[in-house]
């Protein structure tokens, strides 16, 4: 399940006068909390990039740390919430609502958020054909092979969902393959499949823009997608509520530093070191180019409504879900304030 990990830094814990103005309650002699988070590709994941910045988190070795666990997929995530392998899991819309009604985690409270899809100007991900292919509508998918990740994943549900505003259903009209993003564009260049799903990084791989088109993008789709979002249980966010107020104080900091652009350089330096390619294929990251998150660390809860309901419209959930009974703002709103 778990394909990778990394963890950093010790560090004692606040001051006595300070934990009693804040009301933290760990001891000046504990150890920092060990708080294990998911992540499954930066620079959409949170927990690794924000290791990579510790300078920048004003918290981290003093009330916790954070051990970044790399998963595969987000089923192995929920696996690993159900377990309490992991404290905080990065889910996709589709995930947390797969959690909630199939998994019956009635406890899972979304938290904060990692990435949002369709926002403004911002990059939405792409739904790619061949530049010759004669594939120039929706509708002349029918009879198509397409591509996803993995069934009833974010983008999959995407794609389902146009092709359903198109009268297209699957299986009586198209057919649909999982391969891994890494392999989209291979299987697009030897015609094993029609149309592919492109995320970033890979949307943005020169290779690939040089023999695909966008036929269409998420935003079409579905508007505003709450693409990701970081997740916990409540007994965890009980026990622990004022270490994840200064886990999310220092989450809104990293973004803001990354977002920011004087640290351009520097934060596509850290994401080619990451994921040990060329710095210039990352020149997107952190620009309109890339995917919005919100600078408070907000999920768009309206957003993700709609996306539950158009994950049961396309027959991935049985049962219509309240997103928000099932999530607990304040921690992140907190931390928000302290910042202002």
């Amino acid at each position: 399940m778990t394909l990778d990990r990394r963890q950093f830094g010790l560090g004692a814990a606040a001051t006595g006068a300070v934990m009693a103005a804040t009301g933290r309650v760990r001891a000046q002699s504990a150890a920092p909390l060990k708080i294990r988070i998911s992540w499954i590709v930066v620079p959409a994941s949170l927990a690794p990039m924000l290791i990579e910045k510790k300078d920048v988190l004003k918290n981290y070795g003093k009330s916790y740390v954070i051990d970044a666990i790399r998963f595969q997929g987000t089923p192995d995530i929920i696996s690993g919430l159900a377990s309490g392998d992991i404290d905080v899991g990065g889910l996709a819309f589709s995930a947390i609502g797969i959690a909630i009604d199939n998994a019956k985690m009635e406890d899972l409270r979304v938290i904060g958020e990692e990435v949002q899809d369709g926002v403004g100007d911002y990059q939405s991900n792409e739904f790619m054909v061949l530049k010759d292919s004669p594939i120039r509508t929706v509708a002349d998918l029918k009879g198509k092979v397409l591509a996803t990740n993995v069934m009833g994943s974010a983008v999959d549900v995407a794609m389902r969902s146009m092709l359903r505003q198109n009268k297209l259903e699957a299986p009586r009209d198209y057919t649909i393959v999982e391969t891994s993003f890494p392999t989209m564009k291979a299987m697009l260049a030897e015609k094993k499949v029609d149309l592919i799903s492109a995320v970033p990084p890979f949307s943005h791989d020169p290779g690939l823009r040089q023999i695909a088109r966008t036929l269409f993008t998420q935003r079409d789709a579905f508007g505003t997608t709450q693409l990701t979002a970081w997740v916990a249980r409540t007994g965890f966010l009980r026990k622990n509520r004022a270490v994840m107020v200064d886990l999310m104080e220092d989450v809104i900091r990293g973004i803001r530093w990354y977002e920011d652009p004087a640290n351009h350089k520097e934060a596509v330096d850290i994401l080619s070191r990451l994921m040990k390619q060329p710095p210039e294929r990352f020149d997107w990251a952190f620009t309109k180019r890339d995917q919005f998150r919100d600078p408070n660390g907000l999920p768009n809860i309206e957003a993700l409504q709609k996306n539950l309901q158009k994950q049961k419209e396309v027959g991935f959930l049985k049962n219509d879900i309240d997103i928000k009974k099932y999530a607990d703002l304040s921690i992140v709103q907190e931390a928000a304030r302290r910042l202002k």
